[in-house]
């Protein structure tokens, strides 16, 4: 099955305004990128004290603001939000949005402090890992069932009704690289599974690892979408590329600023075209770019100027 490639973009959320995400939405999609993203935390990272705009109430007034392109969170946690609630959210958001827009965008959740801070539970990894999956169910089951009724050891909902239902039933992207349990929760439930940045090293081995698990569940490998998280270091030429890579590896530390180097997707156009390429190659069809800069339209102009072409018949 072959795919065009998808270009999603991250929206201003930490230290950013409204009218800045507001803005940054319509000229992302005056660019011609597919998808926009929000993280979905409740604190800054990695200081709890950043401001951030909370993920799906963003994404509910840039539905408000654009036409066309699709919308997700990079990634909601179970335990922030009462599964059947956040169904309604998105088919809410959905129906605001147009044109069965909105991905539900699902991960176990990290960050501690921010589940404890807002008292919500934060149970070890397993627990976690089997209350995601059993928000997708509650999900779909909102999404397509008259009244939907599941019981499971963290959720459950009795003859809940969402009314009105989404357009279509949205994408389900989850994002982790777990290679035993998430990846078989990938396997039985995605549409999407998408690369962690700090993975993106590994790469090859991930995507073998989660087509290995289709396998092992039954499903052609080939109906799954592979999406890399990434840092995007784009400049006009191979000095202003280098001098925003040595601003972005101090940012980002040692260890993400070496792998961005070695691994990532950073230089001039043509530079940054044969890095694509190289994720392509591997199987990596659809990549959610953190553009690097304070204004990230002008990188993100850049990149649909003189990148996305090369990817687009």
């Amino acid at each position: 099955m072959s795919r065009s490639i998808h270009f999603g973009v991250t929206l201003p959320q930490i230290k950013r305004t409204w009218d800045e995400a507001r803005a940054a939405a319509i000229a992302f999609e005056a660019a011609g990128f597919d998808s926009a993203w929000v993280c979905d935390h409740l604190y800054g990272v990695p200081m709890p004290t950043l401001p951030i705009l909370e993920g799906w109430t963003e994404l509910a007034a840039v539905a408000a603001v654009t036409e066309r392109i699709q919308l997700g969170s990079l990634v909601t946690p179970p335990f922030f939000r009462n599964p059947a609630v956040l169904a309604k959210q998105i088919a809410t958001i959905d129906a605001v949005a147009g044109g069965g827009r909105v991905i539900a965008g699902l991960g176990a959740g990290w960050f501690e402090a921010e589940f404890q801070g807002y008292g919500c539970d934060f149970p070890p990894l397993g627990a976690r890992m089997k209350a995601l999956e059993e928000e997708i169910q509650i999900l779909k089951a909102l999404w397509t069932e008259e009244r939907a009724t599941f019981e499971g050891e963290h959720f459950r909902v009795k003859d809940a009704i969402c009314e009105p239902k989404p357009e279509r039933v949205p994408r389900i992207l989850i994002g982790g690289g777990g290679e035993k349990v998430l990846m078989g929760i990938v396997a039985r439930h995605a549409d999407v599974w998408n690369n962690l940045a700090v993975f993106q090293a590994q790469l090859e081995s991930k995507i073998a690892a989660v087509r290995r698990r289709c396998e092992d569940e039954g499903r052609d490998p080939a109906t799954l979408e592979i999406a890399q998280q990434c840092v995007v270091v784009v400049a006009e030429d191979e000095a202003a590329a280098a001098t925003s890579l040595e601003k972005a590896k101090k940012i980002y530390g040692g260890h993400m600023g070496g792998a961005l180097e070695e691994h990532g997707i950073w230089g001039h156009p043509e530079a940054v075209i044969d890095k694509i390429g190289r994720h392509v190659e591997l199987g990596c069809t659809s990549f959610m770019i953190e553009f690097f800069g304070r204004d990230t339209t002008a990188p993100a102009r850049l990149f649909a100027e003189k990148v996305m072409p090369a990817f687009r018949s």
